[in-house]
């Protein structure tokens, strides 16, 4: 990715500035660039369930649509309905807005639920602005398909803006930022409120006004003050555990134990406001001009935004970021949102594919009513900002291997089973194994409520489901341990042999580091362990995306992977930088994996081993954390306080 400069391009015959360019920013249109500020019809910006996804659980009570600007509520001449063919009987519930007029939801009628393995049709007809009283341009359509399933498991919130830091507080805060949480589950707009979601300070402060919304793209909860916060002051953020997902599962938090639902808790002490200071593209993916656009690719955008701060994704959406093709006919995108990790990147990701030799034109708006940061009042870009790209007929890199059904699992254990030692472990996701329910020690989960043989000294919340065979644990659970399970591992397994051939059969790459991957910085890319292992030994690793979130890291060793020493001391992290993310690396393990066998550090990615995974060892009381999945193909998988996060699709 190149940096964005003002560069004259041809499109359609006429000459664009690529970016950079003085533009409106204002009223009008700029006689080169600019969007229209004439009103336009509104416009949706996300649906969730999302259009053509599949294994919807059955208990989703919400169904949820947001738009690009606030419409005025429903009533004669706007419905919004969720239908099914026969025989099938449609579903009957209410509709309803958010706080912000910006989510509408259909919420179930109490007491139902969709019927399994159904496609649902989602329709809005005759919603109007609620500022200008223009109409949706026409009739939103949209289907998802159910599955057979239950969703019982709790969200969390996956990470916050300020840090979140043990013990805290994280300290030199701008005092004029917004505050914002991320969930790990698409949440019930409605449950995100200034009653769940709130701010405050010890005497003499007092509690800061603020309007709270909730980004639907981005699963995204965002508190904006009403003035700058104090300085020099120390504020507690708080997310009650009256938040809840669209299945009504309310927050599993830090403040208790699975599975108990609680509040998450966070702190930060506020420094001086940041000065204003305008955004700016710094890169773009494809680069301004390019004529080898993967067909398949998203297109990203890369801000450097003031005072380290972060975009405010509520102004990242279908309206701000838009793709244009012939005829400056709209490209629909599937998702515009912004990347969870870094704060700093939007990606478009179009519906379909575009069209070979095609030329196309992204823009990203400036001014008032384009793409801000969580400034409080916000900085935005000073004009558009525009480029072109010609897509070809390519293949983009994957981003993310197909692991199909077992994409849920923080731990497989192969036909071997799990264990557990210590109390602090927990497994954001399912864990399963083919083998029968006594080869799982250790771990209870948290909606049926099925332990696993547990002690005092052994025993781990697992916030998710529990597969395995025939006989169910005791005391009796009779939701698991079943046929239907025992079908659901074996599934899960087949698809990790799948996901691990696909891994093992890329061409090889660099031996990084002679084997030894520690202290190094490495591009996204496929790294093969000439001499069959690779450790990280002595140092972190980091893994620079260099400004592109799909970038993927593959890591293919025919023998061991071993993480943290030498000894059992020195834990080894993994360090993510620019834009990388965790659902984006894979390590395809020939034999056993061994992580921090001290305990502690912090390992990012999906492991797939022959021989199983390992996490620190019996009496280390430092937790050692993956953000990925540890899937084991035979062996089993064996964890001592152990928090496992899997990544967001």
């Amino acid at each position: 990715m190149q940096k964005v400069s003002t560069i004259l391009r041809t499109w359609g015959g006429v000459v664009l500035l690529a970016a950079g360019l003085a533009g409106c920013g204002g009223g009008g249109r700029d006689a080169v660039l600019g969007f229209d500020s004439t009103p336009t019809a509104p416009t949706v910006t996300a649906a969730v369930p999302a259009a053509a996804v599949t294994g919807v659980a059955i208990n989703t009570s919400r169904i949820n649509v947001s738009f690009n600007e606030p419409i005025a509520p429903f009533g004669a001449g706007s419905s919004f309905t969720v239908t099914c063919a026969a025989p099938c009987v449609n579903p009957t519930g209410t509709a309803s807005l958010d706080g912000s007029g910006r989510i509408a939801t259909f919420t179930l009628t109490p007491g139902t639920q969709l019927d399994p393995n159904t496609q649902y049709t989602t329709t809005i007809t005759g919603v109007r602005s609620a500022a200008t009283g223009l109409p949706l341009a026409a009739p939103f359509v949209s289907t998802f398909t159910t599955g057979a399933s239950l969703d019982t498991t709790r969200p969390r919130v996956a990470s916050t803006f300020p840090q979140t830091t043990s013990p805290g507080p994280t300290t030199g805060v701008a005092a004029n930022s917004a505050v914002t949480a991320t969930f790990t589950e698409d949440m019930a707009p409605g449950s995100i409120s200034n009653a769940s979601f709130t701010l405050a300070c010890a005497a003499p402060c007092t509690a800061p006004a603020g309007s709270v919304s909730y980004v639907l793209a981005n699963r995204t909860a965002v508190f904006t003050p009403a003035a700058a916060l104090a300085t020099g002051v120390t504020y507690t953020a708080t997310i009650t555990a009256a938040a809840s997902d669209n299945a009504g599962n309310t927050l599993a938090g830090n403040q208790a134990p699975l599975p108990a639902a609680s509040n998450y808790v966070w702190t930060f002490t506020t420094g001086a406001a940041a000065a204003p200071a305008s955004l700016s593209v710094q890169s773009t993916n494809p680069a301004a001009g390019s004529t080898t656009a993967c067909v398949n690719a998203p297109i990203n955008a890369s801000f450097a935004v003031p005072a380290g701060g972060r975009l405010d994704p509520a102004s990242v959406n279908a309206s701000t970021f838009t793709v244009t093709g012939p005829a400056s006919a709209n490209v629909a995108p599937s998702s515009v949102v912004v990347d969870a990790s870094t704060g700093r990147i939007a990606t478009f990701q179009p519906a379909a594919p575009l069209v070979a030799g095609n030329v196309y034109l992204a823009k990203l708006r400036g001014g008032s009513a384009g793409v801000r940061d969580l400034a409080v009042p916000g900085n935005t870009l000073p004009a558009d900002v525009t480029f072109s790209f010609t897509a070809a007929n390519c293949t983009a890199p994957v981003s993310s291997f197909p692991l199909r059904s077992a994409a849920t699992y923080g731990a497989f254990g192969g036909s071997a089973g799990l264990t557990n030692e210590g109390i602090l472990s927990v497994i954001n996701g399912d864990i399963g194994t083919t083998g029968v329910s006594t080869l799982v020690t250790g771990f209870h989960d948290a909606g049926p409520g099925c332990t696993y043989t547990e002690t005092p000294l052994k025993a781990a919340a697992v916030n998710g489901l529990i597969f395995t065979a025939p006989p169910a644990p005791t005391p009796a659970c009779p939701s698991e341990g079943t046929a239907v399970t025992s079908a659901r591992a074996a599934q899960a397994r087949a698809d990790t042999l799948t996901a691990y051939n696909q891994l093992a059969a890329l061409p090889g790459g660099p031996n990084a580091g002679g084997g030894n991957l520690a202290n190094l910085t490495l591009a996204p890319g496929v790294y093969t362990a000439a001499a069959g292992s690779f450790r990280i030994e002595g140092g972190n690793l980091t893994l620079d995306a260099q400004g592109n979130p799909n970038a993927t890291f593959v890591f293919q060793m025919a023998s061991t992977l071993t993480v943290g020493g030498p000894g059992a001391a020195f834990p080894s992290s993994i360090v993510l930088a620019g834009g990388a993310q965790a659902k984006n690396v894979f390590w395809q393990v020939g034999s056993a994996a061994t992580i921090n066998a001290g305990g502690g550090g912090t390992m990012v990615g999906t492991i797939i081993a022959q021989a199983g995974v390992t996490f620190s060892t019996a009496g280390a009381s430092a937790i050692t954390t993956l953000n990925g999945r540890a899937l084991s193909l035979d062996p089993s998988i064996t964890m001592v306080n152990t928090v496992i996060n899997v990544p967001a699709p």
